[in-house]
């Protein structure tokens, strides 16, 4: 059984202002483990996916970093895309390369910006997923046991065990449901049988192709052009014209939430999105009043709060909780920890008041750090 891989590495980090910035966003940057996180997600997939069979899709904006960041990814292997377009398309597009070189391939797919500890329980999962899906026209993903009512995921809802692989029980789905509000997310965990969506998806090529030209036709109707031009001299210019025509729908809404062959395993590896600057509590040491710093920071007085300095300058904090307070070259972020969640209304207010220069990545200095946390 051959295994390929697809990470989605196009994201734009909003909620990590001002670390994550447009020109570099969350995925490049590093947080734990001294690796970025796009470095870390090649890192993991190593004795499960060959590099021959490992593919990068990014925007182009983003070329440079992937080449930079990992090295040791054929350049022919990176997709480029013109402009984002939401997850359908990116994976869509990312298949019909994958399906040109391995059409018998399972294909893993993942985002670039997660975080996994657990690296060897992650391999487990997925080699358990693949073996799956290999067996058919399934369409599998990993849920995520949830350990709190958290509203910024989406959850899964599964109904009996149909399968097993090795020591994994594969269940049917029941549906999916996004970022549901926090009295439906307590009854979830109450009630049980819901996981968290983890973005992770495991199917054959073949499969993931036909859900899309059966659940999005119109979408496969546009990229077969490109298809076609894929390998040819013509491919750049189709690419071009088409990509931005496509729509902006993701693959849960797209396909995931439509098809019947669904399939989730449950999986615990010590998982996190890292959604928010907030998710970096349950992620990073925590001093003994809850506070999680990095850099030159006095945190007196001060409680359940992250707190990032910059370079020699010093960040202090006194009589406070519940902050987030990011510190870099040209910006400083202080917000409520509870609403870091709505990061991108601020982005938005920058764009729209003519501070976009702050949303790219200021000049470094001498004095800066490597901008890493732990």
């Amino acid at each position: 059984m051959g295994v390929a891989a697809i990470i989605m590495a196009g994201g734009r980090g909003e909620r990590f202002w001002p670390a994550s910035r447009a020109d570099r966003p969350k995925q490049f940057l590093a947080f734990h483990g001294g690796r970025t996180l796009l470095q870390q997600t090649v890192d993991r997939l190593a004795g499960l996916v060959e590099t021959k069979n490992l593919w990068i899709i990014t925007r182009e904006d983003y070329a440079h970093l992937v080449y930079q960041q990992v090295p040791e990814v054929p350049r022919s292997r990176v997709l480029l895309e013109p402009e984002g377009r939401d997850t359908a398309p990116c994976i869509a597009l990312a298949t019909l390369h994958v399906a040109r070189t391995n059409p018998d391939a399972v294909t893993v797919v993942l985002p670039a910006d997660h975080l996994v500890v657990q690296e060897e329980r992650f391999r487990e999962a997925l080699r358990a997923a693949a073996e799956l899906a290999s067996r058919g026209d399934r369409l599998v993903t990993l849920g995520i046991r949830p350990t709190r009512p958290e509203t910024a995921y989406g959850y899964i809802e599964i109904g009996p065990p149909v399968e097993a692989s090795g020591a994994y029980h594969a269940y049917s789905v029941r549906g999916f449901t996004e970022k549901p509000p926090r009295e439906r997310a307590i009854a979830y965990l109450q009630r049980g049988g819901f996981y968290w969506n983890s973005g992770i998806f495991v199917w054959r090529v073949s499969a993931i192709l036909s859900a899309l030209r059966e659940h999005m036709p119109g979408l496969m109707a546009r990229l077969e052009p490109l298809a076609r031009a894929i390998g040819t001299e013509q491919e750049a210019e189709e690419l071009r014209r088409i990509y931005p025509t496509l729509p902006r729908l993701s693959i849960d809404y797209g396909v995931m939430e439509r098809a019947r062959n669904t399939l989730m395993i449950p999986a615990d590896f010590g998982w996190d999105d890292l959604g928010t600057w907030a998710a970096l509590e349950r992620v990073l040491p925590a001093d003994e009043d809850g506070n999680v710093l990095s850099g030159r920071v006095l945190a007196v007085d001060t409680r359940g709060s992250v707190v990032q300095g910059h370079g020699e300058r010093l960040v202090a904090t006194f009589g406070v909780s519940d902050l987030v307070v990011v510190d870099s070259r040209d910006a400083v972020l202080i917000a409520d920890k509870h609403r870091v969640g709505e990061l991108k209304a601020v982005v938005g207010r920058m764009e729209a008041e003519g501070l976009r220069d702050h949303l790219l990545t200021a000049p470094r200095s001498e004095t800066d750090r490597a901008g890493q946390w732990g």
